[in-house]
């Protein structure tokens, strides 16, 4: 259980995440004032909701998942490839280099919650058995849905780089990832990798695995620019005015992952409606959107379906191409991927 929690801050580390602008008052702190309307009083009754007012928020069969052909993903040498394997987890190939963006590929997101979070697919730590190497990993955040220690250990032998948050690379060198292989990034940070200039751009969130690390490392998402392609990946979080800095100053996108799901209106501010998600693209300067943060795990009130239906209806009132690809689908962002699969499903 102890691992779990990940690396222990100490006074050195501190020192480190002092000299961040994002550091303030003992923190990490948002560009804008950011809270939750939870307190002590109502946490008892949303923990028993969360865990067990569940009808209609998971699926009642498991989602499946496309095989993955490693020929064919590997093959796409000049030609930018995703595939998307629920909640956040996103395989890309970029300039024929393999990226790994959040790879949460374990079965329970709260591993140490008294009460699973059971993932919506089966099996899916096997996936990394069939994966190539991982040129590149990216971390948004250091929250359970998205950095898992199950996979990060299977992971190990084939992950050659890691792209952090600052502040996320104390856990992986606790789980015995070599620190020479890993890159801390604090918001507008970028580094050129094998050609693909990718900079860690801010969200509207927070951070923490345990009591007393809360908003001590930092979240943000991720903006690859590969020759004239420009892919946004938005990380975890509430709308707010940084979409459109990222706009100006990284747009405009062809193709942008939106997060979309786990919302509730408790903790708005860090996670968008979907409705948002579709306007903070347009904020953006995306072309093409596509919802993440969804058919992975129940960690909110809605219904499981709900996220992506509210996604599409949105993007298409406001005019917006989307693709809605099946959980482990090979997808360019320039084809037409709009198989409403989730319909078909109870």
């Amino acid at each position: 259980m102890k691992k779990q929690f990940g690396g222990k801050l100490t006074d050195r580390l501190i020192s480190r995440y002092k000299k961040s602008p994002q550091w303030r008052n003992g923190k990490f702190m948002n560009a804008e004032e950011t809270t939750m309307n939870i307190n002590w009083q109502s946490l008892p009754k949303l923990l028993y909701k969360q865990f067990f007012e569940t009808r209609g928020r998971e699926p009642k069969a498991p989602i499946p998942i496309t095989p993955f052909d490693k020929e064919a993903f590997l093959r796409s040498e000049n030609k930018t490839q995703l595939i998307w394997y629920g909640h956040s987890v996103v395989l890309m190939r970029l300039n024929g280099k393999t990226l790994l963006i959040d790879p949460m590929l374990g079965p329970d997101a709260a591993p140490i919650a008294p009460f699973k979070s059971k993932r919506f697919s089966e099996n899916t730590l096997d996936l990394i058995d069939q994966f190539p190497e991982i040129d590149l990993m990216l971390l948004t955040h250091d929250h359970y849905d998205h950095l898992d220690l199950a996979s990060i250990e299977k992971f190990k032998p084939k992950v050659k780089n890691y792209y952090v948050a600052l502040g996320c690379a104390r856990h992986l060198e606790s789980w015995g990832i070599d620190h020479q292989l890993v890159k801390e990034f604090d918001w507008w940070d970028k580094a050129n990798f094998e050609g693909i200039e990718i900079t860690f751009t801010p969200t509207r969130h927070f951070s923490g695995r345990g009591l007393k690390d809360r908003a001590k490392s930092l979240w943000g998402g991720w903006a690859f620019i590969n020759g004239e392609e420009r892919i946004y990946f938005s990380g975890d979080g509430g709308y707010g005015k940084h979409f459109k800095e990222i706009g100006e100053k990284l747009g405009p996108f062809n193709f942008g992952l939106m997060e979309c799901g786990q919302y509730n209106e408790n903790w708005h501010q860090i996670h968008m409606y979907p409705e948002e998600a579709i306007q903070a693209a347009i904020d953006a300067g995306v072309s093409k959107v596509m919802a993440v943060h969804w058919a992975g795990f129940s960690l909110a009130q809605h219904s499981w379906k709900e996220p992506i239906e509210k996604f599409v209806k949105a993007a298409q009132q406001k005019q917006i191409n989307f693709s809605t690809p099946l959980p482990g689908q090979m997808i360019n962002w320039q084809e037409e991927i709009q198989p409403m699969w989730w319909s078909k499903m109870t």
